[in-house]
């Protein structure tokens, strides 16, 4: 039996990284080549029309992939900072580096008219509420909405969790609360206000991550007693923040799983003097209750956690 020859595909450009097909086509590749090199591994499609080269995007984080996808979209439809449309809602909170949680990799536009889904393509949403150039910021070369305007327009659009834990990050970059009040103000009866003004209540930019949010959240919406965010304690084996602490019990809360925004992971080292840290407030009578994400969605048992420690 003779032996399979291996497939010879051919080259990619020696320069750049995404492309559109007209670009692959004018490198001559043409429909089947390209089709060949997609299907080998070589390269993947992001979009109708635009691809890139397949090492860059496997190497990329999930927020850096969800950027990616825009860019592409900026890419094949040619996007300047003279563009006729704004990146929106998620898009937007994405380009501004914000930490958006469990939410889908459509793009979002604000339009000056209502053009056809057809159009815009299945991954793309237009929006046309008003805005002026006060609302918008120039992105590298990407015309986004403002902080604050992505922050008001995305919790109109999410769940109250999704809109607080992009709002918590936001006001810890330095959005404008007052300016997000006034847009609120701004806006009466319109749909999603509700969780706008909700989280706008319960916002906090003392929290250093999603989960702290998440936990902040929980506890509020089961009438625990809530403890102070981020506490720094003295101990024999130096200074210690606490993400949450109920200092008259000595009952600290801690959010396991340290991945800050911008996945920011502590080295080792760190993690180290923390437990040493941790171990010296064991022994001067502080109880710890530490969260896992899968604990926060199993509600009754973490309150019965933190009930039973702060009894003790």
């Amino acid at each position: 039996m003779t032996p399979q020859q291996p497939v010879r595909l051919p080259a990619l450009p020696s320069t750049g990284n995404l492309w559109r097909t007209g670009q692959l086509h004018e490198h001559g590749l043409n429909s089947r080549a390209i089709k060949a090199l997609v299907l080998h591994g070589k390269l993947v499609r992001l979009r109708h029309g635009c691809y890139i080269r397949s090492g860059l995007w496997e190497e990329q984080s999930g927020p850096v992939r969800s950027r990616q996808l825009i860019y592409a979209h900026a890419h094949g439809t040619l996007t300047s900072s003279a563009g006729g449309y704004v990146y929106s809602h998620t898009s937007a909170a994405r380009l501004h580096r914000l930490y958006v949680w469990d939410v889908d990799d459509l793009i979002h536009l604000l339009l000056p008219g209502s053009p056809s889904s057809e159009r815009l393509g299945k991954d793309v949403r237009g929006h046309t509420r008003p805005w002026t150039e006060a609302d918008v910021v120039t992105l590298g070369s990407l015309r986004v909405t403002s902080l604050e305007r992505t922050v008001v327009d995305c919790a109109m659009m999410l769940g109250h969790r999704q809109a607080l834990v992009l709002m918590d990050h936001a006001l810890r970059l330095g959005a404008d609360k007052a300016v997000m009040e006034s847009m609120a103000d701004g806006l009466p009866g319109s749909r999603g206000i509700r969780w706008l003004r909700l989280a706008l209540a319960h916002a906090d930019p003392r929290s250093e991550s999603a989960g702290e949010t998440l936990t902040r959240e929980l506890l509020i919406r089961l009438n625990l007693p809530l403890p102070e965010p981020q506490v720094n304690v003295d101990t024999r084996a130096g200074r210690y923040r606490l993400d949450f602490a109920w200092k008259e019990k000595k009952v600290a809360l801690e959010f396991d799983g340290k991945t800050k925004y911008f996945d920011y992971k502590p080295a080792a080292e760190v993690l180290y003097q923390e437990r040493q840290r941790e171990n010296a407030l064991t022994e001067d009578g502080w109880t710890f209750v530490r969260v896992k994400w899968a604990d926060l969605f199993r509600e009754q048992e973490f309150k019965a956690r933190v009930l039973g420690a702060l009894r003790r």
